[in-house]
C-alpha cells in the first residue's frame, strides 16, 4: 500500500488545460490528490502545491507567516503552470485553499475560473478551527508516538499561538469577501449539509453574493456530505460536478465523445 506524505503533486497532461487544487488549513495535499489524479485522467495538467508549513508537525504551520506565505505559494503555483506552457486555468481550494483560490480569481482575470469546496469565505470566525486543530495536532503526536506529556505541552502551545493566526487569515478573508466584485469568471461552489467544520450556510451566502455581481455561478449542495468534500462520502459526485463545470468552462467534450 502507498501512502503519501502530503508534498506537492505536479500530474503534467498534453494541451493548455491546467487546474490548480489547493488544500485545507488543517491538512495536506493528501486532501485533494485523489481530485488530481481524476482530473489528470480527464487530460488536464493538475499541479497542487504544499503550502508552508503544512504536511507534518502542526507547530510549523503556526511558525510560518500565514497567509502571506499561502499567498506566495498560490501565486508561485499559477506561475508555474503558465512557465509549463499550461494557460488555461482553473483554481480551486478546500476550505482555506477555497479563500486563497478565491484571492486569485479576484487578483487574476486571465485565470478562466474555479472555485470552493467547504469554503468560508463569508463566515470567517464562526467556524469550529479553534477547537479542533489542537485535536488534530494531538492525534498526530500520538501517531507519532510522542510521550504524552510532551503531547501535552506542545498542545498547550499550539493552542496558545493558534488564536493569532486565526485572526489573520479572519483579516484576509474578510478583504477577500469586501472584493467579490472583482471576480467575472464562472464560480464554483460545493458546500456539505452536515459540515462540522464551518457553516453549512457559507457556500448559499457566498452564491448569492457572486449572483448579485453578475457572475454565474455553479452551486452544488450536498445534504449528507461533512467538511472534506474532496475526501468523504460526497466525493464521486464532487468529482463528477467539477469535471462538468471544466468541461463547460474549457468548452471541450467529455469522455464519451472523445
Amino acid at each position: 500500500m502507498i501512502t503519501y506524505t502530503g508534498e506537492s503533486f505536479f500530474f503534467p497532461h498534453s494541451g493548455r488545460h491546467g487546474v490548480i487544487l489547493l488544500h485545507a488549513y488543517t491538512g495536506n495535499t493528501n486532501d485533494v490528490r485523489m481530485l488530481g489524479r481524476q482530473l489528470n485522467w480527464q487530460g488536464y495538467t493538475v499541479f497542487a502545491p504544499l503550502l508552508h508549513g503544512h504536511g507534518g508537525d502542526p507547530q510549523k504551520v503556526l511558525g510560518s507567516n500565514g497567509p502571506d506565505d499561502w499567498w506566495d505559494d498560490t501565486r508561485m503555483a499559477i506561475f508555474r503552470l503558465r512557465d509549463a506552457g499550461v494557460d488555461q486555468i482553473a483554481i480551486f481550494g478546500l476550505s482555506l485553499g477555497g479563500l486563497l483560490a478565491t484571492r486569485a480569481l479576484e487578483n487574476d482575470p486571465q485565470l478562466l475560473g474555479g472555485g470552493v469546496f467547504a469554503s468560508p469565505i463569508t463566515t470567517w470566525g464562526q467556524s469550529n478551527v479553534p477547537e479542533y486543530f489542537p485535536k488534530i495536532a494531538a492525534k498526530y503526536y500520538r501517531q507519532q508516538k510522542i510521550n504524552p506529556l510532551i503531547t501535552k505541552e506542545k498542545v498547550a502551545k499550539l493552542t496558545e499561538r493558534l488564536p493569532q493566526q486565526l485572526a489573520q487569515i479572519q483579516t484576509m478573508a474578510h478583504q477577500i469577501c469586501d472584493q467579490l466584485d472583482q471576480i467575472h469568471q464562472p464560480f464554483f461552489i460545493a458546500q456539505g449539509g452536515t459540515d462540522e467544520m464551518i457553516d453549512p450556510a457559507s457556500g448559499l451566502q457566498l452564491k448569492t453574493k457572486l449572483q448579485e455581481n453578475g457572475v454565474a455561478v455553479d452551486y452544488h449542495y450536498y445534504p449528507t456530505a461533512t467538511h472534506l468534500l474532496t475526501v468523504n462520502t460526497a466525493h464521486r459526485q464532487l468529482f463528477a460536478d467539477v469535471e462538468k463545470y471544466l468541461q463547460n468552462l474549457f468548452e471541450v467534450p467529455s469522455n464519451d465523445n472523445k
